[in-house]
Order: structure tokens, then C-alpha cells, then sequence
């Protein structure tokens, strides 16, 4: 697959108890990104972060683990990631996606 033309990113920020499905939203997103044959798909944990309800999920000692911010990060071409928007609008009942370009330096395996 070649990427080193037209791509973009799209970031979904949701929360680690986020459910799709009774699973994890970020793992229903990622199996989700590969069945349709998406380029990758790599899932960050926040320490800490708010949303659109502006309550503060964090890391510190005495909330452990609450419900703590994560980020999916897809990137690919546009029509390819198309698909998957429409398909994350049924899955998100809370968080924000976004969506940028993105200059792809370079994109290997082995």
C-alpha cells in the first residue's frame, strides 16, 4: 500500500469505559479500521482530560484509573477513511472526532 500522496488523520477522542457493542469502543474501532482494510490504527491512553460534559478524568492517586481519556489515531486516504466515519457515527454516543491532513514521510513493513 502506498501512502505518500493525499492522506489524512482522523483523531477519536472517547473514554476508556466507552462501550460499543458491550466491548471497549477503542478495540470495536480498531477491529473495525482493519476488517475494512485501513492502512493502521494505534490507540493512546490519556492521564488526563476533559470533554464536552467538563468533568476531569485523571490519573491521580486518588481516582485512579477513571474512566481515564483515550485517543484512536487512523491515518490513510480520505475516501478510504470515508467509510469509517460513517460507520463511527452509529458506534460514538460521547467524544469528538477529528479529521486533518497529513504529509506521510513514510509508511513501511517488513
Amino acid at each position: 500500500m502506498k501512502l505518500l500522496e493525499k492522506a489524512e488523520r482522523i483523531r477519536i477522542y472517547i473514554g476508556e469505559d466507552d462501550k460499543s457493542d458491550g466491548q471497549p469502543l477503542a478495540d470495536a474501532i480498531v477491529r473495525e479500521a482493519r476488517r475494512m482494510g485501513l492502512a493502521g490504527a494505534t490507540v493512546y491512553r490519556g492521564l488526563m482530560g476533559f470533554g464536552a460534559n467538563s468533568l476531569i478524568h485523571t490519573s491521580k492517586i486518588l481516582r485512579l484509573s477513571e474512566d481515564l481519556p483515550v485517543v484512536v489515531e487512523i491515518v490513510d486516504h480520505p475516501e478510504k477513511l470515508d467509510p469509517l466515519l460513517a460507520r463511527l457515527d452509529g458506534m460514538l454516543k460521547e467524544g469528538m472526532v477529528t479529521r486533518e491532513p497529513v504529509d506521510v514521510i513514510a509508511y513501511r513493513h517488513s
